[in-house]
């Protein structure tokens, strides 16, 4: 069975209940692609630096139960996970209120468990990593994680690029562009949106995606709900059925790779894959939070090779 390696940064998550209160959750891109593709049956692990406090220590339980391994997270003395805030609008759209500059998990390309987990990269049969990831090190910790990649590359492993993009991670825009296309030009798997891609690189992003590179395979979220797959010189368009009760749209991309990815590790086709990634998207934003209840997982997400096309 493959195993997928998914890098990157879990927070506290505040949102706002319809009745004025808060919950407290957990969230983070690549964490919640994590557990929903433990969800599906994917061997899965966490790649991330907590703290030692009780909040670190009730995300690593959480993670275990939900079968998410957590060989690779160091937790450092001193520090505290970053925390966020989510308020949803009337039409389940969302905003991000952030504290995380002192979160541990930027730390985790310059620790002195760092060579170790550098070195386990290579063990696994994919590595998910997302543009947030990406945000999270400073350039020469880009540059030891973009190594690591490369060097798990030769040994068979298969880099998979999420292209979820938050200004707010990139004070500086050329730097930004800059990791972005190192990335795009060595992954095997890349999954974007237009709205990604303009707000880095402006109107036409989307001509920075390496669609001329045989080897890679690219899905396109568009701006209506649809996603165009790039595979072996050919592309489709795969079309979404439409979900008339969007309560938060949290997750939605997350979702939407962890099924895509899971999909394709079950040998489907990118076509059908697609499919799948809509399938678990339509429910997810049903239901408020990034992680929906187990009970609403949808029966048969990998079969959901049915759809509209156009």
């Amino acid at each position: 069975m493959t195993r997928v390696a998914s890098i990157g940064e879990c927070m506290i998550e505040i949102s706002e209940t319809p009745e004025g209160g808060i919950a407290r959750s957990y969230g983070g891109d690549t964490l919640n692609t994590a557990i929903y593709l433990a969800r599906l049956g994917v061997a899965v692990d966490y790649v991330t630096a907590l703290g030692c406090d009780p909040w670190s220590q009730e995300m690593l339980a959480a993670w275990r139960s939900e079968g998410v391994g957590t060989g690779l997270v160091v937790q450092c003395q001193g520090k505290l996970p970053g925390l966020y805030v989510i308020r949803t609008d009337a039409a389940g759209e969302r905003q991000f209120y952030y504290w995380r500059n002192e979160s541990p998990a930027r730390l985790l390309m310059e620790l002195s468990e760092t060579p170790r987990i550098v070195a386990a990269l290579a063990g696994y049969g994919l590595v998910y990593i997302s543009g947030i990831s990406l945000s999270l090190y400073g350039e020469a910790g880009r540059e030891r994680l973009v190594d690591a990649l490369r060097a798990a590359q030769k040994q068979g492993c298969r880099v998979a690029f999420d292209t979820n993009f938050r200004p707010r991670g990139w004070p500086d825009r050329e730097l930004g562009k800059t990791a972005y296309r190192k990335l795009l030009a060595m992954a095997d798997t890349v999954l974007a949106s237009i709205e990604d891609l303009e707000l880095l690189f402006g109107a036409g992003g989307e001509r920075e995606l390496p669609t001329g590179r045989a080897t890679v395979e690219i899905v396109l979220k568009l701006t209506e709900p649809a996603a165009r797959v790039f595979h072996q010189g050919a592309s489709e368009v795969i079309r979404a059925q439409p979900v008339a009760d969007v309560v938060d749209t949290t997750a939605a991309g997350d979702s939407f790779a962890a099924a895509y990815l899971a999909a394709r590790l079950n040998g489907l086709a990118p076509a059908a894959a697609v499919r799948c990634g809509h399938r678990l998207a339509g429910e997810v934003v049903r239901h408020r939070g990034a992680i929906i209840p187990r009970s609403a997982m949808p029966a048969g997400v990998l079969t959901a090779s049915e759809g509209i096309d156009g």
